[in-house]
């Protein structure tokens, strides 16, 4: 097996049109993302889905036990990947994933996923101060409109300004032919 580990992040149900709480260009992340998947098994890299599920029934999406909370088929895991699950925006934070990257001789990271401004953001930010050289394949990660005392800030700026704050100290930030290309 390779050192490097492809971390899908929170491509479930809920982050679909049908969802509750729908992210812009969430449909073109899941075909980059599920592009990235299939080179990753073809490699032989480790493939880690993280799944988020708040610990409350009556919280407002990704309620235990609901559709929301299931993982998109399209990069669903196959038999004997790992699931994270996660009740928080970093996926390193009280889950047993730095313990399975390292029992498996990670070196390397490969993000890709959901929410940019929030899991995705944390996700790689854990994953350079553990020490794993990370990089996130941007087309293949969402986000969604954001307000801010009024304003609204269009998801595609939120997303370019998580990319390339990233990019300045924590990661290499690619497209998904970029990733495939090496």
């Amino acid at each position: 097996m390779s050192k490097r580990a492809i971390i899908v992040v929170d491509l479930q149900n809920e982050y679909l049109p049908t969802g509750k709480l729908a992210l812009v260009g969430i449909e073109q992340a899941v075909a980059n993302a599920a592009r990235v998947v299939a080179d990753a098994r073809a490699k032989g890299d480790l493939v880690v889905n993280v799944r988020h599920e708040f610990a409350s029934p009556d919280a407002p999406f990704f309620v235990p036990g609901s559709d929301g909370v299931q993982i998109i088929p399209t990069v669903a895991p196959k038999e004997g990947e790992a699931v994270i699950l996660k009740n928080y925006p970093n996926s390193f934070l009280k889950t047993g994933l730095k313990e399975l990257l390292d029992e498996n001789g990670i070196e390397e990271t490969v993000i890709i996923g959901a929410m940019s401004h929030m899991c995705i953001d944390a996700t790689t930010r854990a994953a350079s101060d553990f020490g794993y050289k990370a990089a996130v394949v941007h087309d293949a990660c969402a986000t969604r409109d954001l307000e801010f005392r009024g304003q609204t800030v269009p998801a595609a700026q939120v997303h370019a300004a998580l990319m390339s704050a990233l990019s300045f100290a924590y990661a290499r930030i690619v497209t998904t032919d970029e990733y495939l290309a090496n």
